[in-house]
């Protein structure tokens, strides 16, 4: 396997990280990036720019290519968010298809014999734009902060990671997580899932059942092992913490139990 180029010195650390991530997994699959360029809907050359840092990588993309190489691309996504949100500005629409070399032109051109057009939707203000990304970049960065520590150490790999660091972004039922304490306005997260409305119960497995684990023991109600696997312990330190919460003690995580979960 060709040896990648180094990544350019003006990228953010979170886009530098979602590459990162996102070769381990090329590599790991095998495939190569003409390969890519005929399994996605992206060219080879495109993903050439996509992974050596020359141009950010749309969010369509780093689904294409954890679709094939059979990994779940939810982690992935969420750093993508991360890295759209606090290093860069918007990605722009790119189909993979390579495009000709603009024309320069002196300005629009309008017909004679046609009145313009109506104008355009006003752009929002400078002011707005900048809260709302500073709110987004406020939600995802505590996120982020779990997430990339567990990306780049391997724990949510299939398979032990190896010193090439390879491996892909899918729950593995028999493993334990480590957990992250991280905050964003108030609500705690750590590091594995986001929801807020999901309905855990015994036999259930995932990231979100590792996410409710981990936030019960952040609140000291500790489950056993951080495995993902929603068995009797889990249930029991979920009826403690419910019953200390003054919830209904079901065992049954749901909308009640995470918004108490998330504090």
């Amino acid at each position: 396997m060709p040896r990648w180029k180094e990544l350019p010195a003006q990228l953010g650390e979170q886009e530098r990280q979602l590459l990162v991530q996102l070769r381990r997994m090329k590599d790991h699959s095998g495939l190569s990036l003409a390969s890519l360029g005929a399994k996605t809907s992206y060219s080879g050359s495109s993903w050439e720019r996509y992974l050596n840092g020359k141009k950010p990588v749309p969010r369509a993309a780093v689904e294409e290519l954890a679709q094939v190489c059979g990994a779940d691309p939810t982690r992935l996504l969420v750093l993508h968010e991360v890295a759209r949100a606090t290093d860069g500005p918007e990605e722009p629409q790119d189909s993979g298809v390579e495009a000709a070399e603009p024309v320069a032109a002196a300005g629009p051109v309008t017909r004679a014999s046609e009145p313009p057009g109506p104008p355009g939707p006003a752009a929002p203000p400078v002011g707005r734009t900048v809260r709302l990304r500073s709110a987004l970049a406020a939600l995802v960065l505590a996120v982020a902060v779990a997430f990339t520590g567990g990306l780049l150490a391997g724990q949510a790999f299939t398979e032990d990671e190896d010193d090439t660091g390879r491996g892909v972004f899918s729950y593995a039922q028999g493993r334990t997580y480590a957990c992250e304490d991280g905050r964003a306005d108030g609500v705690r997260y750590a590091g594995y899932a986001t929801t807020a409305t999901a309905i855990l119960d015994r036999g259930g497995s995932g990231w979100e059942v590792v996410e409710a684990q981990c936030l019960l023991r952040a609140h000291g109600f500790g489950a056993g092992k951080v495995d993902g696997a929603y068995g009797d312990g889990t249930k029991a330190a979920v009826k403690r913490f419910q019953r200390a919460r003054d919830l209904v003690a079901d065992g049954i995580v749901g909308p009640d139990t995470w918004g108490a979960l998330r504090k």
